[in-house]
């Protein structure tokens, strides 16, 4: 009787998507943790995501609060605000520029006089950011942050959710780390803004935005914790990699962001605020509402180049 060979398959160092413990560290190790005094924390995850209370951020923001503010975006990645009735543009812009300047993205609605840009979706203007993305990553010093105000939600649906990217990193295996260490790759808007573009349309954005290249794994500007730094509409190819290895290798590195321990969820109310640091995570805004109304208003602040 013959005898049938199995040849086994190769054994992986760890799975893309396995299961059991995961390493999810707040902070990048040895770390100070800071003692809040001017703010209530209340964590929405042990390690990503944080709902701030005892703050009215219609009021003038003093250097202590400013400096707590600053400390708990840098420690949880994104920080909530519930219940912000008498904030206005102008609140916007303040609270934006406890960060650093304002930042237009060239493909959102133009901004009101105060900077802020409206974006409004419904069935006339269907939302397309249900992608896993780090905004401006196309930019050759992508953008700081973001700061989101809820105006009009549906009754259901239409959550944001955002996924830690440092966390994303420290689970990478050892093998795959040290195969992305040193590597950089492309970001390029062409792929997914340019998609709806005419090629005269594209042309005179092109000059201004050309193909840059970021590191695959960053150092964060503050905390300096690596970074896994690639995401689904903008990073392109892997610089020094034939088309076939960028191609498998940026497929399973996307992929960590939708790994649900990374992740944070949150359900939008009326006049709820999310600041969040967009060097250390992704976000996805779920497009689960249409045609029900979801009015956002955001102002995004400007980045460094990244190393």
């Amino acid at each position: 009787m013959a005898t049938t060979v199995v040849t086994p398959k190769p054994a992986l160092d760890k799975p893309l998507m396995h299961y059991g413990q995961r390493v999810l560290n707040r902070t990048a190790p040895g770390a100070r943790r800071t003692e809040y005094r001017m703010l209530d924390i209340a964590p929405l995850t042990p390690h990503i995501g944080a709902e701030i209370t005892g703050v009215d951020l219609s009021q003038p923001i003093g250097d202590g609060l400013a400096d707590e503010l600053r400390q708990a975006l840098l420690e949880w990645k994104v920080i909530f605000f519930r219940d912000q009735h008498r904030f206005t543009p102008e609140h916007h812009v303040a609270l934006a520029g406890l960060w650093g300047e304002r930042e237009a993205n060239p493909f959102f609605p133009k901004a009101d006089t105060a900077g802020v840009s409206r974006l409004a979706k419904d069935a006339a203007m269907i939302g397309n950011e249900n992608i896993w993305h780090s905004d401006h990553s196309f930019m050759a010093a992508p953008a700081l942050g973001s700061v989101l105000r809820a105006i009009e939600v549906p009754p259901a649906g239409g959550d944001t959710m955002w996924a830690d990217m440092g966390a994303a990193y420290d689970n990478l295996s050892e093998p795959l780390k040290d195969r992305i260490e040193g590597l950089t790759a492309v970001h390029d808007w062409v792929p997914s803004w340019g998609s709806t573009m005419t090629e005269d349309q594209i042309a005179p954005l092109r000059k201004t935005l050309p193909p840059v290249e970021h590191p695959v794994v960053v150092r964060h500007p503050q905390s300096g914790r690596k970074v896994l730094y690639v995401n689904e509409p903008f990073t392109t190819r892997i610089v020094g990699l034939s088309d076939t290895e960028s191609r498998e290798l940026l497929d399973e590195l996307v992929l960590q962001a939708r790994v649900p321990e990374y992740q944070i969820r949150f359900r939008w109310q009326p006049d709820s605020i999310a600041i969040w640091d967009n060097i250390a995570v992704q976000h996805y805004a779920i497009n689960d509402y249409f045609p029900q109304r979801r009015v956002m208003e955001r102002i995004a602040i400007a980045g460094v180049p990244l190393s």
